[in-house]
């Protein structure tokens, strides 16, 4: 009876999660109408599947994948490149003013992004930068979340793993390398998704520091997304967002494995 009670708890708690995005994947084949119905329906009419034709050709949707997807990696690979060697020191080398420096980069995990937007905008406008996709890769390129991750992953590699490459020569980037990292490759790639979620979704700070097609990214674009007399197409912008969130589902699918095997690894 409790385990039922478990389940029924738990079933209760996932529809509170899923209603919002089956919701929003029912609604994007609807009719205009239909959106505003009352009271509301719930399954279409009829499937409206030239709504998502609509929605790649209302706008240089191309344009704004691309963007997302320059602007997505380009992020990811300079926080790995930035997260992987500051996890390592912190994690393996005792040097004056660690502990300082560590806490600090936990102090830059507790503060929000917003609360810096100003004075990043200001200095993005002082150096030319606004309107151009490096006003929204640069504030990223480094991690402090990534940094913890990591830095806890790697203090749990044995300390004789680390010796024994040392005494084979290896040098402290060969053992960062071609060690640590594919020890925690799990932790990386939880990382790696939690990131490219993150920045794909992002809408407030590119809306900001874009003003033009050319530089915005899908979810700024798709918020555009209006009829001719500038109503906004709520059907439309919800076959949008599908278009949006289906790169996510599939690199959640196929990257879950390692997910789980990285809460496991950071639970021992």
């Amino acid at each position: 009876m409790r385990k039922m009670i478990e389940w029924i708890l738990l079933l209760a708690i996932a529809l509170v999660f899923v209603f919002p995005f089956l919701w929003m994947a029912l609604t994007a084949f609807k009719t205009l109408p239909e959106v505003f119905r009352f009271p509301p329906s719930f399954l279409p009419e009829k499937w409206q599947f030239v709504n998502f034709s609509i929605a790649w050709k209302s706008g240089p949707f191309l344009t704004y994948l691309v963007n997302s997807l320059i602007v997505t990696l380009t992020i990811l690979i300079f926080q790995l490149l930035t997260a992987v060697p500051a996890a390592y020191a912190f994690a393996r080398y005792r040097f004056k003013g660690r502990n300082m420096l560590f806490g600090l980069t936990l102090i830059a995990l507790m503060i929000p992004p917003q609360v810096i937007f100003l004075p990043i905008y200001v200095f993005m406008s002082e150096w030319d930068l606004v309107n151009t996709l490096w006003s929204l890769i640069l504030p990223y390129g480094a991690s402090a979340f990534g940094i913890f991750l990591l830095r806890q992953s790697f203090m749990q590699v044995p300390d004789e793993i680390i010796e024994a490459a040392r005494l084979d020569n290896a040098s402290e980037w060969k053992i960062m390398w071609t060690i640590m990292v594919p020890m925690a490759k799990p932790v990386l790639v939880t990382f790696g998704l939690f990131s490219f979620i993150y920045h794909w979704n992002d809408y407030f700070w590119p809306l900001i520091m874009t003003n033009s097609e050319q530089a915005r990214t899908l979810p700024v674009g798709i918020s555009m997304l209006k009829s001719t007399e500038g109503d906004t197409l709520w059907h439309i912008i919800m076959a949008g967002n599908m278009i949006l969130v289906i790169p996510i589902l599939v690199i959640f699918f196929f990257a879950q494995r390692h997910i789980i095997s990285a809460f496991v690894y950071q639970s021992k």
